[in-house]
């Protein structure tokens, strides 16, 4: 034994580290191969949850779950029409107000919903101002998820009444899902901003953008949503922080149809220009067409796949398909970002909107692989964006047929979120996202990246034993 040990000891030595990573840091400054693997035990050592997650492994939940899979690879988002929010989106009314994320209350709202909701009311006419809004929207509004309407806002997400929605529908299913226009960066309404150069653009969005639109996808045609996702992925987008092949690709395709709309030169070039400057007009179409392909997945009993993240800047919610209509929540986490000039953590609000359903379906964040120009918006280097791609295979069941990650050999996107392999290996799903000051009415302050709170899949799964 003592000669093995000897041996052993003589010869070059090439260690594997588990546990503490300091001890192959210091093993490699005495120049002796070292790789640290970042391990813990599976649900953390939590018995509960180990039990619960032994209990999720049967016939059953595979099927279930290669059902969802299937929905989700056979989704087909396609642009079909704009509308105005009361009369496409059901059982919308006039004093209906659609928010970003799990339910809430105005109480519990945090600074720029509350800002959002404030414009969106001075938008309607159904408030003068800051004062008179606040009088009336415990006892004259109706709150909702956005979600709950089969509708995605960014950031706050605020629907109201008279907002012009786009129109997409799951060709595969049937099922429409609906969105608000991009109103761009900065001081505007989705980052809780709410002052007269807002409420201008929303109207002008309503008034001169949208019957030219609507007009010109009525001579266009449907628009296959997919297929510009898909394109947009190999030109450098990840299609939630980076939108500027997709918008670019949008153009395209509607330019055309503008020119042949009998509103005035002068309009059009308008309309022409205000897509052209605004990077983030396809986020969108993008969130929709996400929307769609998961909403169509949602209901099939015993599934343990992902259908919706959101958060409300107050709460991180996530749905499951196998539990139908059940949120999960817990508080909203902060972001780790870069910050606007003159601006700091301090400033921001906790992380909020409803456009992490691009992250649910594929795309995102999960695609960031795609878009390593990404990192100048939001942090971190390069291979930070290819690292988090492939880290996404781990918490996934599937790999996206129609989106696919050139760096890594046209490797589908990690497709299909699993709660029991998130909770299992411990690794969230990693999201980029946006930053609104923690204030109504300042605007967004920076971008960054974020991962859901661990506590909202740990209550999904228990809720599985129910």
């Amino acid at each position: 034994m003592l000669q093995k040990i000897e041996e052993l000891f003589s010869n070059k030595l090439s260690v594997i580290n588990l546990g503490i990573e300091s001890f192959s840091a210091d093993l490699q400054s005495q120049n002796v191969k070292s790789i640290h693997v970042r391990w813990k035990p599976p649900a953390s050592g939590n018995k509960e949850l180990l039990n619960l997650l032994s209990a999720l492994y049967t016939d059953g939940v595979e099927s279930a779950n290669r059902k969802v899979l299937e929905i989700i690879a056979n989704g087909h988002p396609k642009l079909i029409g704009l509308g105005i929010a009361k009369e496409v989106i059901p059982n919308f009314t006039e004093k209906t107000i659609l928010h970003a994320g799990p339910p809430i209350t105005w109480e519990n709202m945090c600074g720029p919903m509350r800002g959002a909701v404030i414009g969106g009311l001075i938008y309607e006419g159904l408030a003068k101002d800051v004062e008179a809004a606040e009088k009336i929207v415990s006892t004259e509004i109706t709150f909702s998820p956005c979600h709950h309407f089969h509708t995605v806002g960014p950031m706050a997400g605020i629907v109201t009444a008279s907002m012009p929605v786009w129109i997409v529908k799951n060709d595969a299913y049937g099922n429409l899902a609906y969105a608000t226009m991009n109103e761009g960066l900065g001081k505007v309404l989705r980052f809780g901003a709410y002052g007269t150069e807002v409420i201008q653009r929303l109207d002008w969005m309503r008034d001169e953008l949208y019957p030219i639109l609507k007009q010109s996808l009525d001579i266009k045609g449907e628009i296959d949503l997919r297929i510009l996702i898909s394109q947009a992925l190999q030109m450098g987008d990840e299609c939630h922080n980076r939108n500027k092949a997709f918008t670019s690709l949008f153009l395209r395709e509607i330019a055309p149809a503008i020119a042949r709309t009998d509103f005035s030169n002068e309009q059009k070039a308008k309309v022409l220009e205000f897509i052209h400057s605004n990077d983030h007009f396809g986020l969108n179409l993008s969130m929709p067409a996400s929307k769609s392909i998961m909403e169509a997945a949602e209901g099939i009993e015993n599934s343990t796949i992902v259908t919706t993240m959101a958060r409300n800047g107050t709460e991180f919610g996530i749905r499951v398909a196998g539990l139908k209509g059940k949120w999960f929540t817990a508080k909203s986490p902060k972001v780790r970002g870069l910050y606007f000039p003159g601006y700091t953590e301090n400033d921001a609000a906790l992380d909020l909107g409803d456009s992490v359903i691009t992250e649910t379906s594929g795309i995102g964040g999960f695609a960031m692989a795609c878009a390593p120009a990404i990192v100048g918006f939001v942090g971190g280097k390069a291979s930070d964006a290819l690292d988090y791609s492939q880290q996404m295979y781990q918490i996934t069941l599937s790999e996206s047929k129609h989106f696919q990650i050139p760096a890594l050999n046209f490797r589908g996107t990690a497709t299909g979120i699993d709660i029991r392999k998130v909770i299992e290996t411990g690794i969230l799903p990693i999201i980029n996202t946006g930053i609104a000051h923690k204030n109504a009415g300042v605007g967004q302050v920076g971008a960054g990246l974020v991962n859901p709170p661990m506590e909202c899949f740990e209550k999904a799964l228990q809720n599985f034993k129910k």
